[in-house]
Parts: C-alpha cells; structure tokens; sequence
C-alpha cells in the first residue's frame, strides 16, 4: 500500500464515519460504487477528481477539512494523467462509428504502432464528446502513460476559443513541469510536449476544437498516441496535412434513440408504451442531448405516462431555435422547458443565475455567489442539475453549462423578472474580494481598503501563496470572460474596481499584454466615472505594463493623465502616488524628476507621519541620487530608512535599500562592500518569493561581480535573471541574455 493511498484512505473512512455514513449510503449519496469507496478506504486506490468531488459533495466537507483530503489524494509518483470526463454508464448506439475508431485505436496500440489522429465532426448536442470519451474509455489500458483532455472552447457563447498556448500549459503541468521551468512561447510549450510524450502511450482528446491552426499545436508526434478530436467543424485540413481520419456524427437513429431513452428511464417503461417512446425521441429530434434532458425529466417523474410527456411536448410552444431545422418537432428549448419545470423553484432559480455567469466553467463558488445562497445550499443544487443532465463538470470539477442551456436560462431570467444585475454584481464582487485577499501573498504594491462583502457574497479561505495560485487559476477564466463582455453601465464600477484587484495576478504570471487592455480600459472607465484615486491606479498599471513589454515610446499619454489628476489625489494617497511616478521616470531614465517626485513623496509622508511611507519615500530617492552621482547622500538616505522598514516589517523596501547601498558602493570602487550589499538584498528577495526584484538584484550583482573579475558567476546570475524575466515575460530577458553572452 503507497503512503498517498494510505493516508488518503484513513482520512477518508474517519470522515465518512464522522458523518455516520456506511459505505452503502456513501455509494448511494455519491454514485461512487461500495467496492470503489472500499478499494480507497483499504489504500488499493486513489479517486480521480470528479469522483474525488462526488465523494466529498456527498460528506458536505468543507475548508480545511476538504482541503485535506484533496491533498492527500494527489499522487506524488511519476505523473500519469488521467484527465478523462467520466463515461456514460447509459451510453448507447454509435455501434458503427465505435467500430470504425476502436481500428483505429489498434493502429496506434499496436507493436507496430504510429500516430493516429481522429477528428469527430457534427452539429451541436450531437453527442460528439460523448462518443470520444466512451471510447477512449474503452481502450484507456492500451495506453498506460495516461490520457490528457481539453476543452478548447470552439464554439461557445461569448467566449474567444483556448489559446493553444495556455491548453499547452495545462497539458505540461499535468506532465510535472513546474512553473519556472515552463517555456513562454507556444512553439517552445509544443516542442516540449512533443519531447515529453516521445517515449509515451497516451490518448489526448481534443475536445471542442475551432480550426485546425488551434488542433496542431497539441498534436503528440509519438508513434503509439492516439489523438481525438471533436468539433463542429469537419477540420479537413488536418486531413489533408495530418493524416487525421474524419469521422461525421449526424444525429441517431430511432433505434438508437429509443434504446438511450431505456437505458435512463427504464426499459420496462418503454416496452409498456412502444409508439409513445418513438414518438417521444422523435419529438426530441433524435438528438442526443434533448433526449437525455427530457428523460432525466421522466425519471424525476416515475409515474408520469410516456403519452402525457409527448402531448406536454406537442403543446409547448417552440421558442429555441438554435438547433431547429425544418422539422420543427426537434425544438431543444421545449424539451429544456420540460425539465426546468421539473425542478424545485429554489434550484430553478439557481438554474437561472447559473445562466448568467459569462465563463466556460463556474466554480461552486462562484455559483453560491451568483445565486445569493451558501456554499452547502450551492453544492445540493448543482448536484439536482447534474443528475437531470443540465449541467456537466469539467476534469477538474467545475460545473459546465451547455451553450445552448445558458441561452435558455437566461431567456428565463428575463420571463421571471430575475434581478440579473444583481446577481451579476455579487459574481464581480466575489471575484474581487477574493482577488484582494489572495493579493495579500502575490502583490509587490499596497493595497487599497475595499468595502465589506455584499451579502450572499462567498469568501474563499486563502492562507498561502498556493492557495491564491490555485484560486486565481480557478477562476482566471471568469475574469477575462467578465472583462470581456458587453460592459453594463450599472457594473462600471463593479468591473473597474475588480479589474485593478486582477492587475496583481497578471503580474505574477507576466501577462503583460493582457494587462494592458485590462488597465487601458479601466483607465477609460475611470475617467468616465472621474474618479481620481481609480485614474491613478489604472493609469499606473497601464504605463507599468507599457514599460515592461517594453512599449516607451507609449508611455506618455498615459503618464501625462496620471499626473494631471495627482493634486486631486486625497492627501493619504499622494506619498505613493508620488513614489509610483517617481518609479515610472526610473525606466525612462529621467533620474532628476524621478528625484523630485521621490522628494516629494518624502515631504508629504513626513508631513502626516506616515513612518511607512517615509522609508520608502527615502529609499526611493537614494537610488535616483545614485543615478544622479550623488552616492553619499544616497548611502545617507538608506541608512536612515532601514530601521524604519524594519520596524513596519517592509523586507521588499529594505532589501531596496540595502541594493541601493551596494551600488552606491560599486560606484565608489567599493567592490566588496558592493556584492555583500547586492547578495543581502538578493537573499530577502529570494524568502519573499518576490521573482521580479531577485532578477532586478542578479543583474546588480553580476555587475559587480564583473567589476571583481568573477566573471563566470556574473554570467550564471545574469541567466538566472533572464530566466527570471522571461517566466514574467519581461522584455528585458533579451537584456540579461546579452550581457551574459558578451562575457563568452
């Protein structure tokens, strides 16, 4: 028995005990089987995530208790993925189709083995993911080096299709490619992938995909891979230069329909009513996800004739016509009526809100938050929707709304007179509020006070580093799915204030570019709303994020705004604001106004006693008198500022400080005094985790360590900060690049 398997199964008895549960109601609450609960409890096994989430919805686990047991049943072996969607267990038809792909399958199984590519085609709901995940299920023990899904978000409302890039960067973490060693460029990401699935077997299923330029990025080129793909799109082109097989997916047959409609609701139930079941799935248009909603609808309702189903159906007035043809009996949106009005009216309207939130996945809680509920509440109804096949989840455990469902639901929100807006502004404000808390462990920069939480707002716990990783991950898509949507004037504010909050992430992840819209358009919204504080900050990041891709010559627009509002700033305010610019006229080598800007941030802080900012103000100004030549009175400044960031606990500013010390004397000649200095300030930043100023700090002492002649360490320090800059995607990586290369 492995130590993970181990100690997950204890935990996982202690709590299916504590909540006096046998193993037979677990199974029964859950849909997880007794063996497979057993199997884990005994140590034999660990669960994927979607079971892991079953199991733990079932026990209602929240926190840290919840917390525990998703860290213990994470493997720690070699990493083999296993990112497939659960199977059908009704699966059923596609007889034909399964034996085209399963030959396929032994092409690329076989010892003989070569790339197989299949590309599954058709119109939407068709059951094309249903089909590509049963039948990679089928042959998963060919393939004992795991399987890799993605959904690339083709054809979905609203929403840009999946960067190659970033499926790539989910595809290599899975593989153990940590996050500094993550290449930044999508050609990079593919070469990696490529070389880290050379020696494997594997199946990669491309789900959803738009073009064939977003597919071959992702394509493994290792004898022994099978890749599937399904899109709407046929996606000719990989076959004409990939070799990719086709495969058309129209809808079912009558047969096949008929035998899926047992399979749910019972073949007893159908044999009884034989023309009432054809004309249901006729009705259903045979296609397959109007037949799963209105048979999840039947087995809520057991008593329910097939008769009276299909005159409820005859009588519904068509309104949904993304998937109508010329038949007019495949209405999706009547069969989708007839299962909402199956539901309680409390997860009716949880439907509803679900509807409104503008990403491909929502987490549960941001669903909580949507609907104004708690988390518990939250988590029962978004298994009553999964188990009537409204909603799905995700590999890693969100809840998918279909394109077609969300357009429904938020017809609904309109026909019942729903305050969308407000269910809108809680989703913004808990995906603000969480961002200012996991800022507390990513920022480099102050936070401004925010507001309490509206009510019904949920609050993620967030004690670590990981935890605000892990969470901006969870809901990074939200955000730019919210930033990208027709703007609301009622959310201006909402969205601005929630787009200053994200600015923190796409620093520590170096989306520089991404930054740039986000603030460019906050900026606008500031001015709209003339607010000084919120034009301040926007228009900060934005000239930051201008500066760090390396765009100077763009700065000044922006830089002129910021400093025309300034003296309106609230007087609290204009020691940092002041410090900001100052940091801005740094870059563009402009020291003297730098210095004078720095001045004046010191002369405001020392004038309503703001210790913090008076240490930072002098550390400021030091390095401009640095740049100036002033290297006494630069040395002076800092050493009246480390005590005093010592005493506010401020580790970035006095490492500052002490960087600030070291170049001064390098500057003198003072050579060692100068790599003691630099190595101090390089060491905090290191325990602080601060990736942007380590690689600031290696580059300072590369360049004294060349001043000692210690040339070979300069060059690994100032690759080291290359490394750095590129993980930030920093223009200035080139820089470190150069100047290593020039000591070869």
């Amino acid at each position: 028995m492995g130590t993970d398997e181990g100690t997950f199964g204890q935990l996982l008895r202690e709590a299916r005990r504590r909540g006096e549960f046998t193993l037979e109601a677990l199974a029964q609450a859950s849909g997880v089987s007794v063996r497979a609960i057993s199997d884990m409890e005994r140590g034999k096994s660990l669960p994927r995530p979607a079971t892991l989430n079953e199991l733990l919805d079932a026990l209602e686990l929240e926190g840290p208790a919840r917390r525990l047991l998703v860290q213990a049943s994470i493997r720690r072996t070699r990493q083999v993925p296993r990112q497939l969607p659960p199977d059908l267990a009704v699966f059923r038809g596609r007889a034909s189709e399964l034996a085209g792909v399963l030959g396929q399958a032994e092409e690329a199984s076989g010892p003989t083995g070569h790339v197989v590519i299949s590309a599954i085609g058709g119109m939407a709901g068709v059951g094309k993911t249903a089909l590509a995940v049963h039948w990679a299920h089928l042959v998963a023990d060919r393939f004992p080096d795991g399987q890799m899904y993605v959904n690339l978000r083709g054809f979905e409302d609203a929403r840009s299709p999946l960067d190659p890039g970033e499926a790539l960067g989910g595809f290599l973490r899975a593989l153990g490619v940590a996050s500094n060693e993550m290449p930044a460029g999508t050609d990079e990401r593919t070469a990696m992938f490529r070389k880290r699935t050379r020696d494997r077997r594997m199946i990669v299923l491309l789900d959803n995909a738009r073009t064939a330029e977003q597919v071959r990025p992702l394509l493994p080129a290792s004898p022994g891979c099978l890749t599937i793909i399904t899109s709407r799109n046929q996606l000719a082109g990989l076959a004409a230069t990939d070799g990719a097989a086709l495969v058309s997916l129209d809808v079912w047959t009558e047969a096949e329909a008929v035998a899926a409609l047992s399979a749910r609701i019972g073949e007893q139930r159908c044999r009884a009513e034989p023309a009432a079941a054809a004309e249901l799935v006729g009705l259903c248009g045979h296609l397959p996800l109007a037949v799963a909603v209105v048979a999840a609808q039947l087995s809520a309702a057991p008593m329910m004739a097939l008769s009276t189903a299909v005159r409820e159906l005859r009588r519904t007035e068509p309104r949904l016509d993304a998937l109508s043809g010329d038949d007019r009996r495949a209405d999706v949106r009547a069969v989708l009526a007839h299962s909402y009005h199956a539901l309680t009216r409390e997860t009716a309207h949880f439907f509803r809100c679900l509807a409104l939130h503008p990403g491909p996945a929502v987490s549960a809680e941001a669903a909580a938050s949507l609907a104004g509920v708690e988390l518990p509440a939250a988590r029962r109804r978004l298994r009553e929707l999964t188990s009537a096949s409204l909603l799905s989840r995700d590999a890693v455990g969100r809840y998918v709304l279909h394109d077609l469902l969300r357009s429904y639901g938020t017809e609904l929100v309109h026909q019942e007179g729903d305050d969308h807006l407000a269910a809108r502004a809680r989703l913004l404000d808990y995906l603000r509020q969480n961002a200012h808390a996991a800022n507390r462990f990513l920022s480099r920069s102050l936070a401004l006070p925010i507001s309490a939480p509206e009510p019904g707002v949920v609050q993620v716990v967030i004690d670590s580093r990981e935890d605000a990783l892990d969470w901006y991950a969870q809901e990074d898509p939200a955000f730019l799915a919210v930033r990208r949507s027709a703007a609301d004037p009622a959310l201006l504010r909402h969205r601005l204030d929630l787009t200053l909050e994200w600015a923190a992430y796409n620093e520590v992840e170096g989306r520089w570019g991404e930054e740039i819209g986000a603030s460019g358009g906050a900026l606008e919204a500031a001015l709209e709303i003339d607010d000084p504080v919120t034009i301040n900050r926007a228009g900060h990041n934005l000239v930051r994020a201008l500066i760090e891709t390396g765009r100077l010559q763009d700065v000044d627009s922006p830089l002129d705004l910021v400093l025309r509002h300034l003296d309106r700033l609230p007087v609290e305010r204009r020691a940092r604001a002041e410090r900001d610019v100052s940091w801005v006229y740094l870059y563009l080598e402009r020291p003297a106004e730098g210095l004078r800007h720095a001045l004046d941030a010191l002369a405001v802080a020392r004038g309503l006693g703001q210790r913090e900012e008076v240490g930072r103000a002098l550390t400021d100004a030091a390095w401009r008198l640095v740049q100036l030549g002033d290297h006494q009175e630069a040395v002076a400044r800092c050493e009246e500022a480390i005590p005093i960031l010592r005493e506010a606990g401020d580790r970035r500013y006095e490492a500052g400080a002490w960087g600030t010390i070291a170049y001064a004397h390098q500057d003198l000649g003072n050579l060692d005094a100068a790599v003691s200095g630099h190595r101090r300030a390089l060491e905090v930043f290191e325990e602080t985790h601060d990736r942007y100023n380590q690689a600031e700090a290696l580059d300072n002492l590369a360049s004294a360590l060349v001043e000692l002649g210690a040339t070979e360490e300069a060059r690994e320090n100032w690759n080291r900060a290359a490394e750095l800059f590129t993980q930030l995607r920093v223009a200035r990586a080139a820089d470190m690049r150069a100047k290593a290369d020039a000591l070869l």
